[in-house]
């Protein structure tokens, strides 16, 4: 069957290069990444995605999944790029606090969903963010720091296998591959649904307080302060800021699953630091959890690297508090531990992660600034490389790393295995496939 024979056995749309619209839809949201794909197929439905792994097989020719492209590496050539952003249902069953979502379903609408239930996903910050690509890479919400990594929460996936059949994985009918989908990638099937965990949210308050960059110092004594005694219940994330022909700023954000007047008294000692430009603090409805970072939901051009650090020691310091931040425009450190760090025996690949902060650095992807971006990136982790790990959350990946940066040996090795056993062909390719 050619590429056009696959055009009349799907319900969705089948885009050849030439076509119109073709470029458009294999751009993924990073737009620093290109993706040379044979060709790409916009799904309308579970069956369409069963036929296009189907011919995939018998073609030779393998599939990557991608409902928007946040995660892209741009290491699929001549792959066919299969869009799965119109499977994005959503249903919220609010008695078993249980969402049940399609592989095309954002974090905007799973939680504007459960917000209407008292209930919250373990979404991140940015709301345009998918679902299923976050949740199969681990899943770094706010909230994990009391309730863990988002993959950890799944009871259940609805997936296409490698041979183009429908299934349903769980912990009790096949728990090599549900423990290899929560937090291993997407290099196993592809997902078309996916059931999991929501959380009571009857209370959030949160925020960000911006200062001019001649605050940075107190800010970051702050930030060490309120996260050396925090409760699992609030997050808290410290940002340098350089945005081009603007002066330098300085923000906390904080996001606290709690009542207003606890999360002002733990975030009190923000009151102290002079000259605030802006706070937003306040009661949060869970809806509104993107409004903390306001991060761009438009495609945009970014280069960024993460690393997990091991502890704010001097070198960090000097590097990321007392260096200019330019050419990045954003160097940021969250606050980790708690949950995230918490082994759990029924847990999937993604496991925990022991280092108390991660770092992650990012610049514009523009012609004239990526060289300068880069090199600066490097620079950073170089000048802290005694207080990094070398290990990093999968879904921080960046185009030139490989998942092995994200797993201990023997995770990977389980991983591969697992790989190796169900998918013979390497039909299906994640953006970082465990495979190398």
């Amino acid at each position: 069957m050619a590429f056009e024979e696959l055009r009349g056995a799907l319900t969705g749309r089948v885009l050849l290069p030439g076509d119109a619209g073709f470029d458009g839809a294999a751009r993924p949201w990073a737009l620093t990444v290109t993706q040379p794909v044979a060709a790409v197929v916009q799904a309308a439905n579970a069956e369409d995605v069963a036929a296009v792994v189907a011919y995939a097989r018998r073609a030779g020719v393998p599939v990557v999944a991608q409902p928007t492209g946040h995660g892209a590496s741009g290491g699929i050539k001549d792959a066919i790029l299969l869009r799965t952003g119109r499977l994005d249902s959503v249903h919220i069953d609010a008695e078993r606090r249980v969402a049940r979502v399609g592989a095309g379903a954002n974090w905007g609408q799973v939680q504007a969903a459960a917000a209407a239930h008292g209930l919250t996903g373990l979404a991140g910050s940015n709301p345009v963010v998918g679902v299923t690509g976050y949740t199969l890479g681990g899943g770094l919400s706010w909230f994990g720091r009391k309730y863990g990594w988002a993959s950890d929460a799944v009871r259940a996936f609805e997936i296409v296998d490698p041979t183009g059949s429908p299934a349903r994985v769980t912990a009790a009918n096949d728990p090599e591959l549900f423990w290899a989908l929560r937090g291993g990638g997407g290099d196993f099937a592809v997902v078309t649904a996916l059931e999991f965990d929501l959380f009571p949210a009857p209370a959030l308050y949160g925020g960000r307080v911006l200062w001019p960059g001649n605050r940075t110092r107190a800010v970051f004594e702050a930030f060490q302060e309120i996260t050396a005694s925090a409760p699992d219940e609030l997050s808290v994330w410290f940002h340098r800021l350089q945005f081009p022909d603007a002066p330098p700023m300085v923000a906390l954000d904080a996001a606290y699953l709690g009542d207003a007047a606890a999360g002002r008294a733990l975030l009190a000692r923000l009151d102290a630091i002079e000259d605030p430009i802006a706070d937003t603090r306040g009661v949060l409805p869970v809806a509104s959890l993107g409004d903390i970072t306001a991060e761009p939901t438009d495609p945009s051009p970014s280069v960024s690297r993460a690393e997990l650090l091991t502890d704010l020691g001097d070198a960090v310091l000097k590097t990321l508090v007392d260096e200019p931040v330019s050419p990045l425009v954003d160097i940021q450190i969250r606050h980790l531990g708690g949950a995230l760090a918490q082994a759990r025996p029924e847990g999937g690949a993604r496991g925990p992660v022991t280092e108390p902060y991660l770092l992650y650095a990012l610049g514009l992807g523009l012609p004239h600034r990526t060289a300068a971006v880069k090199a600066r990136n490097v620079e950073v982790v170089d000048a802290i490389s005694g207080h990094i790990s070398g290990l990093k959350p999968y879904t921080f990946l960046t185009p030139d790393e490989s998942a092995a940066a994200a797993f201990d040996e023997a995770t990977l090795t389980r991983l591969r295995a697992i790989k190796r056993a169900r998918d013979t062909q390497s039909v299906i390719r994640a953006n970082y496939p465990v495979s190398g």
